[in-house]
């Protein structure tokens, strides 16, 4: 299927269509199952500005031949990290087209992207979050700095330049060091290069490794926050902000930090979840969907980082499902300037368990279970693969080593445990050298 039959087979935007524009890097789950759905059901038609139309127009070809749901959808190259780039493109298609091309709302689901978004949504009079908060958020040393200035929590942390040398780093000379500390780049995501160092010769070798990869990277060396760790999902209007839901996160051994399994808690817990609300209106986070993880160290709060976005890894899927509102379709609501109900009117009984199977070597995949869904006993299993049989990778110690997501729902915890135990039990994943 060639660009223009593609086109035509998702519907050109009509000219009295309300126009959605959202930016994207690589195609995700979340817009595709979650975002475009929703802009369907609202009547909206989606301009997407993404500098992979490519992937894009691949990945909705095989939503829409499933049975999947999308809007009237227009697919155009952008170069989305450039705020410059994304006004331009929205501003020089307007007079082409006129009105109907001018978006109401201007959107993103992407970590990288939030503040352009933000930028752009300001520029043309939308509804959209603050650009600053965007930033605070994204930029880990100026999380850090943020929150110091704001007396809400204050963590050692130390910021390097793509070509400063961490031994002569005046911070990180001396013995006021809390080895062992988390280097991590300073707008990464996703675990992606965070790893754990025991001291100044580790700190040294994993900062050459992670620049052969990222050579014009800032990094972020910070203390360890040990403890629990879990997540507090909101969605705001500016004045209203919801908490939806709070997960435990297990995560893998040291000095990776990948997640392994998520598990829904019956309630957001207090006083952490105060705290945490605290530190984001602090962080001047209010606006649509958020994801925090946090450290429970006692009875405070100490947040890890902040994702202005909605939860992903099919999480936030499972979310809309489990709490039985239309979550896609709030969130973009915001976005066109309609406040949220004072009462979400979420379920509150629903349970859930995801977990991720990873690789633990390189090697192609040569044996795994299939995509299925089966429900017994009360408990609905989804299984989804992740990676292809015959795709070989290397390990890249990150979510890229996950394999396949099970998504495992319910209303009795012990049951829905003792279901993903016989699941994994029963089936075989097998990585060929």
């Amino acid at each position: 299927m060639n660009e223009n039959d593609l086109d035509g087979a998702f519907g050109l935007p009509s000219e009295t269509a309300t126009r959605l524009c959202l930016l994207a890097l690589n195609p995700t789950d979340s817009v595709t199952e979650g975002f475009l759905p929703a802009a369907a059901r609202l009547g909206l038609a989606v301009t997407l500005l993404t500098d992979q139309p490519d992937a894009h127009r691949r990945a909705y070809e095989r939503h829409a031949s499933a049975g999947g749901v999308l809007p009237e959808l227009d697919i155009a190259h952008c170069d989305v990290r450039d705020f410059r780039e994304v006004i331009g493109r929205i501003s020089a298609d307007m007079p082409e087209a006129g009105d109907q091309a001018r978006p109401v709302a201007i959107f993103t689901n992407s970590d990288h992207l939030q503040v352009q978004a933000a930028l752009a949504a300001d520029y043309f009079g939308l509804p959209g979050k603050d650009w600053r908060a965007a930033l605070r958020t994204k930029n880990k040393a100026e999380l850090r700095r943020s929150l110091a200035a704001a007396g809400a929590d204050t963590l050692w942390c130390a910021e390097l330049a793509p070509d400063q040398d961490p031994s002569a780093h005046p911070c990180l000379v001396g013995p006021g060091v809390p080895y062992p500390c988390v280097l991590k780049p300073r707008e990464g995501v996703a675990s992606e290069d965070v790893v754990l160092v025991a001291d100044a010769d580790e700190l040294a070798e994993r900062v050459r490794e992670i620049r052969t990869r990222r050579p014009e990277a800032y990094l972020v060396v910070e203390e360890f926050l040990e403890g629990p760790l879990q997540t507090l999902e909101t969605i705001g209007d500016g004045r209203t902000l919801h908490t939806l839901a709070a997960f435990r996160t297990d995560i893998s051994a040291p000095p990776y930090f990948i997640e392994e399994r998520l598990e829904l808690l019956p309630a957001p817990p207090e006083p952490h979840t105060g705290q945490v609300l605290d530190q984001l209106r602090a962080l001047g986070v209010g606006f649509g969907a958020c994801h925090t993880e946090y450290v429970v160290q006692g009875d405070r709060a100490r947040l890890i980082e902040v994702n202005y976005r909605a939860i992903g890894d099919q999480c936030d899927l499972v979310l809309a499902e489990l709490l039985a509102i239309p979550l896609f379709e709030h969130i973009l609501r915001t976005h066109l300037g309609a406040p949220l109900p004072t009462d979400l009117g979420a379920r509150t009984d629903g349970r859930v368990r995801m977990e991720y199977v990873m690789a633990d070597r390189p090697g192609r995949l040569a044996t795994a279970p299939a995509a299925s869904v089966r429900v017994r006993d009360g408990v609905r299993l989804d299984y989804r693969p992740l990676r292809e049989i015959g795709e070989e990778h290397p390990l890249y110690g990150t979510n890229r080593d996950f394999l396949g997501v099970l998504r495992a729902t319910g209303t009795d915890q012990r049951r829905i445990d003792e279901a993903v135990a016989g699941f994994l039990a029963a089936n075989e994943w097998v990585i060929a050298p």
